[in-house]
């Protein structure tokens, strides 16, 4: 027995999983599940660009178009990403896209978002390692870590370094996924 639209429309509504629908970045209809997420309701994200929710600009542009080349093929997209609820708060998700569209990729995407789990605890972390990850959470870059910590931006670079080789992570963004909360 096939599901009448209303009831589709009920089950988009109310899945256990954030999922939204956008065109060319920008939120079309979501669900419950991915208001709630942000803090929102799904009223209110209608029509609003997906910048509302990074963490900053810059990390909306530097994530904005890493699924191109898989949705212009047809192929769905996966990562995981730092994002920011209403409250400024951060969370780490793992967002998936296909595309309806895959001549014009974000003319028309579905994707899902799951939040994660707790990153590891910071006791792994020294005091000065703990400043450097919260300045990179607020957004500083590291002349502006340095300047507030008193130290040489190169300092803060080098603890930089060290922190994304003892977590294993590839870059700022996954470091920062790793320590939300510090």
């Amino acid at each position: 027995m096939a599901a009448d639209s209303a009831e589709i429309a009920r089950i988009f509504l109310h899945a256990p999983i954030g999922i939204v629908h956008s065109g060319h970045r920008v939120i079309r209809t979501c669900n419950l599940t991915f208001a709630a997420m942000f803090g929102y309701d799904p009223e209110e994200l209608a029509g609003r660009s997906f910048e509302i929710l990074y963490p900053s600009r810059r990390e909306f542009e530097q994530i904005r178009d890493v699924g191109i080349p898989a949705l212009s093929i047809g192929r769905p997209y996966s990562d995981e990403r730092l994002m920011a609820r209403r409250d400024g708060s951060a969370f780490w998700c793992r967002v998936r896209a296909s595309t309806l569209t895959p001549h014009e990729p974000l003319a028309s995407v579905i994707l899902s978002f799951a939040e994660m789990s707790a990153p590891p605890p910071s006791q792994m972390l020294s005091a000065r390692e703990r400043q450097v990850v919260a300045g990179l959470h607020k957004g500083r870059t590291s002349k502006e870590i340095a300047l507030e910590l008193g130290l040489s931006h190169r300092t803060i670079e080098d603890i930089r370094s060290r922190l994304l080789k003892k977590t294993g992570a590839r870059n700022t963004t996954e470091l920062l996924s790793r320590f939300v909360g510090v």
